[in-house]
């Protein structure tokens, strides 16, 4: 493995980022200068992922060792992805050890309230879901990341959990998180804490539920702060919490959505496909305090666009370039993992309080029931399962798993495009996603320093940017159904003077192989 001067890599990659993507360009085609030898991240095999809300678990067979089609979907997308157990819902579950076990009298303030977006009743989560969730585990060769409840929960509640979940999942737990965005709790929309609670609070709190859950499991690991955007808290957290929780502490996380909510106006197509300088701004301030503890950061919940996403906007064509450029743009910046949210919109409706503000008709509803509109996956045990949009960007970020990242410099003039360049095993990849929607862009992509011999692409296709169906990697679609899929059409493309000329046209995306 290289090795790797964190300060030095940040840096480095920040001067890098800053230039990284390109644009239209006269008939001769802009270079794409590549620079192998900065390292900006390594990527891992676990960088890909998704994310479910706890109350899935509800149903013991909603994660079953022999759901023969949600299994291929998780294994088409990675042999060692990250399934991570959370979300709104993860507040308002608890633990039903035995049959006859009673819920615990737990009472919010945001019950009952029109403006509230968190659950309005309790879910029972029971022995056989977790066993069941171990045997999908096994099937799919995925970890899990498992979510305790926060607030509405209790330290000793918390810890009997933890101590089965632990047990039943045994090496597929990676660690717990506790809580979810609790950066909003003192939210109007949220009400688990009162006004003027704030990050001291938490992690007093926090701490407490740990040490409780330790005490019941001794190599118990734990991430955190899991927030919805507030970066400072994770500064924080990395500052704090090591301090307190030792080696015990094991990675940093946070949540990001693109858009939202999802009845704006403003939540749209063009929006979300121009950039966010959030991103910039917040891993900023996020990475230097993951080296400084050295932990790695992961982004475990987000999306498109928040509340359960948009129709014609997270289920269309513009997600899947909007997620495959995120992915590898986060990546760029340290990011060791992207789990995007999804589920049945029942649950997700059930996690916002009875509402999925999304939903304009019955079509909208009818869509919903197979998966939520942001859900990488949409299906149930009896329907079987098939790929949004988004599941296409994913699985072309996937080609990038073991890869390190390297810097490149590229001129955008103008255009909204982007690049991203990874030294493999057998050469090089690189990723273009030409998110304009009118301009195309032809490129030089100079392979001289790689001493390259061939090269191939794929391309990231779709009838229209806000097209729900009919979009193609390499040529080949994934029926519902079946997770079987092989590229139709590779592209070989000429090396000619060390240059590989690459058009790409607007809308679209390209994943060039390079063979050394």
């Amino acid at each position: 493995m290289v090795r790797i001067n964190r300060r030095g890599l940040l840096a480095t990659g920040l001067a890098a980022m800053g230039t990284r993507a390109f644009g239209a360009v006269t008939s001769g085609g802009e270079r794409l200068p590549l620079r192998p030898g900065e390292i900006l991240n390594e990527i891992p095999s676990d960088f890909s992922g998704f994310s479910f809300e706890t109350s899935q678990l509800a149903d013991p067979d909603y994660f079953a060792p022999g759901d023969a089609s949600f299994i291929a979907f998780f294994r088409r997308l990675s042999p060692n992805g990250v399934l991570r157990i959370g979300g709104n819902s993860s507040e308002f579950c608890w633990w039903k050890a035995t049959p006859d076990a009673k819920q615990p009298v737990v009472r919010s303030p945001g019950q009952g309230r029109a403006d509230n977006y968190m659950p309005q009743n309790f879910t029972p989560i029971t022995p056989a879901a977790i066993d069941n969730l171990r045997g999908f585990l096994d099937a799919t060769g995925w970890h899990c990341i498992y979510g305790l409840n926060f607030g509405t929960g209790s330290p000793e509640r918390d810890a009997a959990e933890a101590a089965y979940v632990a047990k039943a999942l045994g090496p597929r737990l990676l660690y717990f998180q506790i809580g979810n965005e609790p950066d909003l709790y003192k939210s109007p929309h949220n009400m688990l804490r009162p006004a003027g609670w704030d990050f001291p609070d938490y992690i007093k709190e926090w701490t407490a539920i740990a040490n409780a859950v330790s005490a019941r499991v001794p190599d118990a690991r734990f991430a955190g702060p899991d927030v919805a955007n507030a970066s400072g808290w994770v500064v924080r957290f990395a500052q704090q919490a090591p301090t307190l929780m030792g080696k015990r502490l094991v990675g940093l996380s946070g949540h990001y959505y693109a858009e939202g909510p999802p009845e704006s106006p403003d939540a749209n197509i063009a929006n979300l496909l121009k950039g966010d300088p959030r991103i910039a701004q917040r891993m900023d301030q996020i990475m230097p305090a993951a080296h400084a503890a050295d932990l790695n950061f992961r982004m475990t919940e987000g999306n498109s666009c928040y509340r359960g996403g948009k129709p014609g906007m997270s289920n269309a064509f513009a997600s899947s370039l909007w997620g495959g450029d995120y992915m590898l743009d986060m990546a760029a910046r340290g990011c060791k993992g992207i789990n995007f949210h999804g589920g049945s919109g029942k649950r997700i409706a059930a996690g916002l309080g009875g509402k999925l503000p999304g939903a304009r008709d019955e079509a909208d509803m009818e869509a919903a029931r197979l998966g939520t509109f942001y859900s990488p996956l949409a299906g149930n045990n009896q329907e079987g399962y098939g790929a949004r949009p988004l599941f296409y960007g994913m699985l072309l970020v996937q080609q990038f798993a073991g890869t390190r990242l390297v810097a490149n410099r590229f001129d955008s003039m103008g255009a909204n495009a982007t690049a991203y360049t990874a030294r493999a095993g057998d050469g090089l990849r690189v990723a273009i996603f030409n998110k304009d929607m009118s301009r195309d862009v032809s490129v030089a992509i100079d392979l001289a320093v790689a001493k390259a011999r061939r090269a191939k692409v794929w391309r990231l296709q779709g009838p229209a940017l806000d097209a729900t169906s009919g979009v193609t990697l390499a040529g080949a679609t994934i029926a519902h159904g079946s997770a079987d899929w092989q590229p139709r059409n590779v592209e070989s493309v000429a090396i000619q003077g060390g240059l590989a000329n690459l058009a790409v046209p607007h809308a679209s995306g390209a994943l060039l192989f390079v063979e050394s």
